[in-house]
């Protein structure tokens, strides 16, 4: 059984047990799980059920590692350059993204 839940803009392909980074939300620092509620498509092998945008009543339960503050993990450290045309005209700063990393625990269709 698979899932396709949409969080933070973008669009993840989740099974149960999966293990993956999402966006950073706001989550109290004493909860122990989230519920994804914007799910576009749950697939259980024989039948699909595809909403429009969202299905009405599914959800997806997804625990952190301890708590919400131990999930929060860092990204790859990126480098985004400016250039100018003019000389030695140039600036480089670092931007490294945080991520919320979970765990799948159930798909609820």
């Amino acid at each position: 059984m698979y899932a396709v839940i949409e969080q933070g803009s973008k669009q993840y392909k989740v099974a149960e047990g999966d293990c993956l980074d999402i966006d950073l939300t706001d989550v109290a620092p004493d909860a122990k799980t989230i519920e994804l509620d914007k799910v576009l498509l749950v697939s259980d092998g024989d039948e699909v059920k595809i909403g429009t945008p969202y299905l009405e009543g599914a959800k997806v339960i997804a625990s952190f590692k301890a708590t919400a503050e131990d999930a929060v993990v860092k990204g790859k450290k990126l480098y985004p350059t400016h250039l100018r045309k003019r000389k030695h005209s140039r600036r480089r700063i670092g931007h490294r993204q945080k991520y919320l990393q979970v765990t799948i625990d159930k798909i609820e269709a």
